[in-house]
């Protein structure tokens, strides 16, 4: 029998409490010790699970014997604490985006090559069935050749969210870095790589130094091209969160979509799998019916995935699904919407 692998969370937020709960659901792992801000609730909730709190990860690391590191601490701190845990030869998760600019990705990088030691980038969508299940149909003859993609992240946050954490408000976080960069990463599955984009963003609902809405434009290698809206101040339901039912924390709409795709003989909504197709080449046409139907899927927690799938990462099982460089390739398309956002033009990638 493996001996129970010894977690270390840094940043138990949002994401990092969930992954406490996911560690503690299984046999072979165990939560050992919790970085945070000192305050009473960081040190509540490490007592709560039993593990043994700090306040810098260099000594969490220096105190325990620790397997493997999941850093879900604000964007800011992401290239420090990943570089820390290369260093001591600890595999890490690392919550999206996997640093906070395109600079320290690339470092990152680099570091992860050198190092030889196994990173993991928290886009947890990538272990979701719904993506595998769509992209068997879109890379099908029933669909064709992609032509266009529409998408939407459109939800409402609450005052509390930037009470709670006030980084979210300013340069480093912002729903761009925050939620856009889940999106890019879908976005690069379901369209394949980026060529172009351009985008207009505004701040004057919340007046934060961040934006708080932003409508993109973009063109894909192979020549599909895309619209994509983000708002984290809009009554809306259009949105991952929303449609897929993944995390029983939001509302569940599962008949709304927050992705439409077109192609030259079908096309698909998503999540609602709801696909339509012409039959022979001949069908083609807006006067001719379609065949209608839905795709059929089967439920499970994609965040669960992630962890198994990084449980065998680290005891050498599989590589990384999501490697760092993945994480750089989304920070490269986040670093040209932000280009085209100051600039006012189209930024070629």
């Amino acid at each position: 029998m493996q001996c129970k692998l010894r977690f270390l969370i840094s940043g138990p937020g949002l994401i990092g409490k969930q992954h406490a709960r996911l560690i503690e659901q299984r046999d072979d792992c165990e939560l050992v010790a919790i970085v945070a801000p000192d305050d009473a609730g960081n040190r509540e909730f490490a007592a709560a699970h039993s593990a043994r709190f700090y306040t810098s990860l260099t000594d969490a690391l220096s105190a325990e014997t620790i397997d493997a590191c999941i850093i879900s601490s604000p964007n800011a701190f992401h290239y420090e604490q990943a570089a820390t845990c290369l260093d001591c030869g600890i595999p890490c998760l690392v919550e999206k985006p996997v640093t906070d600019s395109l600079e320290t990705a690339e470092a990152l990088v680099t570091l992860v090559e050198q190092s030889g030691v196994p990173l993991l980038v928290g886009h947890h969508r990538r272990y979701s069935f719904l993506l595998g299940k769509a992209l068997g149909f879109l890379h099908s003859e029933r669909f064709g050749r992609l032509v266009a993609l529409q998408g939407s992240a459109l939800f409402y946050k609450p005052a509390s969210y930037f009470v709670d954490g006030p980084w979210r408000a300013v340069p480093g976080g912002g729903p761009i870095l925050i939620n856009l960069i889940h999106e890019v990463d879908l976005m690069r599955q379901f369209g394949g790589e980026i060529a172009t984009v351009q985008a207009l963003a505004g701040h004057d609902i919340r007046n934060f130094e961040v934006e708080d809405t932003v409508s993109i434009a973009i063109k894909f290698r192979n020549g599909a091209l895309g619209s994509f809206l983000l708002s984290d101040i809009a009554a809306s339901s259009k949105s991952w969160e929303m449609t897929s039912g993944e995390n029983p924390a939001y509302p569940h709409f599962p008949d709304e979509t927050c992705y439409h795709f077109a192609g030259t003989n079908g096309s698909l909504d998503f999540p609602s799998m709801q696909a339509k197709t012409y039959g022979a080449e001949a069908q083609r046409s807006w006067w001719k019916p379609f065949e209608q139907f839905s795709l059929t899927f089967e439920r499970r927690d994609p965040l669960t995935e992630q962890l198994d799938h990084f449980v065998n990462v680290i005891r050498h099982a599989e590589k990384p699904r999501v490697t760092a460089e993945d994480g750089y390739r989304n920070m490269l398309v986040i670093e040209a919407i932000r280009r085209s956002i100051e600039k006012r033009v189209a930024v070629d990638l």
